[in-house]
């Protein structure tokens, strides 16, 4: 009963930072069930953010590809 406020903290903080970075994936053509990665301690923050950088994605028009 007493950890009630606690636990709403801990969801209210993991939906602040779930839901923006879901936003990103889905902007970028990936699924945005990759947000939850973030939520794995230790290196999650890190592997999302990996993914991110060397990855192909979907959404990156053919005239930007002939540039780089």
């Amino acid at each position: 009963m007493f950890m009630m406020p606690e636990m709403a903290h801990m969801v209210v903080t993991a939906l602040l930072i779930i839901i923006p970075i879901g936003i990103i994936f889905k902007r970028a053509g990936f699924s945005p069930a990759w947000a939850a990665m973030v939520l794995v301690p230790g290196f999650g923050v890190l592997l999302v953010f990996i993914f991110l950088a060397f990855s192909d994605w979907p959404n990156q028009s053919h005239d930007e590809e002939n540039l780089q």
